[in-house]
């Protein structure tokens, strides 16, 4: 089937579609697809996970949506849950990834007018960045591919060169609120901060009295094998956005924020319709048990160190096409040579029944569902090597 011209002409989409999936798989009709992209990085526990399936059944059968200005159970529950399992004092649920950097931009700059600083409410962004598509997160970014025909932007972001620390130094001044990054770039094509880099920007901040942001929706959730990678890094923040794999595919977002930095987001200050509504918080809780699960992490880390070691491999036996391999745990990218275009190298996937995503710096990101096993690593790989022998051929 073709696109739909009904559709706003937004995506540029591979002419597939698919019926149905399970596991690491995903099906158009009869023919089977390994999936590496994971619906980019959202479906952690693969397609139709039975326990999500029948947490989301058995709510759908008590209760989909009611109020935020009534007390909703399972908004309770897992938010004393996820909390539990993190940083954050408080928690705000939202639908998406857009929605919670948003709520952490406001968060910072709250902060800051509600100790008579209104003046504070700048907050310094890197290149190669993405936050997002509403006017905040394309503002934040700065990129003309995203920016180009929606001015005029949100002033309140000064953007500089991501890893340069000096950069960052400079760029700091009385109206500074706070720093916002992704520890681990994913749309600019899977570019990771150094622990550091990181470090040192909990340093500034804490030496300036400025807030700390890391945009986690692509890298968070176990992707890294790490619930999120302010663990892995060892580097505390005070708001993090995230969204994605939380809720495997139902859609759900949240901003994570630690009491000092939430403590001024009062009544009104923000809100939601139909954030944290008891259908997403079923399914969420129900998929961070799987993710807290007895060695699910660990399996991440062996798994993603396994992959990153056999995708090393073929870089050696083709690197006229691959010139790096990039990422940290299951999130990995691979740059292809200037030569060949990545879009050309997911179609080629693509034919060979082998589902990956397009990056910036014309990568090819492998995102595969969390639960993966050493099998279908292997079937990654002869996959990875077929479709290479094809085009060296």
């Amino acid at each position: 089937m073709t696109t739909s011209l009904s559709l706003l002409p937004i995506h540029n989409r591979f002419d597939i579609s698919f019926s149905h999936g399970k596991g690491v798989y995903l099906y158009n009709k009869n023919e089977e697809y390994l999936d590496f992209g994971a619906g980019i990085a959202v479906n952690a526990l693969g397609h139709c996970h039975p326990k999500i399936v029948e947490a989301l059944t058995a709510q759908a059968n008590k209760l989909w949506h009611v109020s935020n200005v009534y007390n909703v159970n399972e908004l309770n529950n897992f938010a004393e849950k996820l909390t539990a399992a993190t940083f954050a004092d408080y928690v705000f649920f939202c639908n998406s990834g857009a929605e919670s950097l948003e709520c952490a931009v406001k968060t910072m700059r709250r902060y800051f007018y509600s100790k008579n600083q209104p003046h504070k409410n700048r907050v310094i962004t890197f290149s190669g960045a993405f936050h997002g598509r509403t006017i905040t997160a394309i503002s934040a970014a700065a990129k003309k591919k995203y920016t180009e025909g929606f001015e005029p932007l949100l002033d309140g972001f000064d953007n500089v060169e991501f890893g340069n620390i000096e950069a960052v130094k400079n760029a700091i001044s009385d109206n500074t609120a706070g720093i916002l990054i992704e520890p681990i770039q994913g749309e600019e094509g899977i570019r990771p901060c150094s622990k550091e880099f990181l470090q040192q920007l909990r340093d500034i901040c804490d030496q300036h009295g400025l807030l700390l942001g890391f945009d986690e929706v692509q890298c968070g959730y176990g992707r890294i094998g790490h619930l999120y990678a302010y663990q892995y890094y060892g580097v505390i923040p005070d708001v993090i956005a995230t969204a994605k794999a939380i809720g495997n595919g139902f859609p759900l977002g949240a901003c994570l924020i630690k009491k000092e930095a939430g403590q001024y987001m009062t009544a009104g200050t923000h809100g939601t319709t139909y954030g944290g509504n008891p259908l997403a918080m079923a399914v969420a809780n129900a998929v961070l048990d799987e993710i807290l699960g007895d060695n699910f992490l660990d399996n991440v880390k062996k798994m993603g160190a396994f992959l990153k070691s056999e995708l090393q491999n073929l870089q050696k036996q083709f690197p006229n096409i691959i010139s790096e391999v990039r990422g940290i745990g299951l999130m990995l990218g691979l740059k292809i040579n200037d030569k060949f275009l990545n879009t050309m190298i997911v179609q080629k996937f693509i034919d060979n029944h082998f589902l990956t995503i397009p990056a910036g710096e014309n990568v090819v990101r492998l995102l595969p569902p969390l639960i993966i096993e050493k099998k279908h690593i292997v079937e990654a790989i002869a996959k990875i090597e077929k479709t290479l022998k094809s085009i060296n051929s």
